[in-house]
């Protein structure tokens, strides 16, 4: 088994303050979900897939992939994510799961259709950890085979703080800036609240770095656009007919290329030469 080597205050996030499966369920988070499910679904081939879901939680996306047919193997780094996979999917045939570091992915050679790195590029600061995290998904894809990858945006806390009014508080101000400037998302001590260690990418760099490792990039997507940030607009999701606006809002902008960094997330996708 490959042990984890993520900074503690990033595995500490995940196991004790941050719930990622309740965040993607609920509130706004359901328009992430919903986008980033849509999103998948249309790109992946006809019939079941072997999808490797690295840096997968709790197995939020694995339980639509598992019923969708396909098989799941699920990486995370965080052991008590494992767990809860396990106890709640491990009953699936289709369903395994290990703790493991998407730098050193525990698989072989061309095991896998799909590859999701769904989180793992968030806290990578470092660019060449971030490329080895991209050369481990493409080693373990087929030749052709596809590699999904989710990434914060650059412009994250500077709406994040216009949205939720924290840009008045001038270290959050200045954590913004530095976001912009510099990409590395530094959370001041005590501020917990405000998220961990991260690396917030602009949508050119996820194609940048896609081609660094490789893979030919077929789609950069903007997920939520500005709907992401309108807290008002979360008890409409409960209704089926506004639900459908806020996600036609949210396509009509996904490639704009002045707007793809209004998302809070992007999607990029990208494929392994035959």
């Amino acid at each position: 088994m490959t042990e984890p080597s993520l900074p503690d205050e990033i595995l500490d996030h995940y196991a004790n303050r941050k719930d990622e499966d309740a965040r993607l369920r609920g509130g706004q988070g359901r328009l992430e979900f919903a986008r980033v499910q849509e999103i998948v679904r249309r790109n992946l081939p006809e019939g079941p897939q072997r999808i490797l879901d690295v840096g997968g939680a709790t197995g939020v996306h694995a339980e639509w992939l598992l019923a969708d047919g396909h098989q799941v193997h699920l990486i995370d780094p965080v052991p008590s994510h494992v767990a809860r996979a396990t106890e709640s999917l491990g009953a699936n045939p289709a369903f395994s799961a290990a703790v493991g570091d998407a730098r050193r992915l525990p698989a072989p050679d061309a095991s896998y259709d799909v590859v999701l790195l769904f989180g793992p590029l968030y806290h990578l600061l470092d660019r060449n950890e971030r490329l080895t995290a991209w050369r481990e998904a493409a080693r373990a894809v087929v030749p052709g085979g596809l590699v999904f990858a989710t990434a914060i945006s650059r412009f994250a806390s500077l709406f994040e703080g216009l949205a939720q009014e924290r840009i008045f508080d001038p270290a959050f101000a200045a954590m913004a800036e530095r976001d912009l400037a510099t990409g590395q998302h530094l959370v001041p001590p005590g501020n917990t609240s405000w998220g961990t260690t991260a690396y917030f990418h602009r949508p050119d760099d996820l194609r940048e770095e896609a081609s660094a490792a490789g893979l030919e990039v077929r789609d950069v997507v903007g997920v939520e656009g500005l709907a992401g940030w309108l807290g008002h607009l979360g008890p409409r999701w409960d209704d089926a007919a506004d639900r459908e606006a806020v996600l036609r809002a949210a396509r009509a902008t996904e490639h704009e290329p002045t707007l793809m960094g209004l998302s809070a997330h992007l999607v990029t996708v990208a494929r392994k030469g035959a």
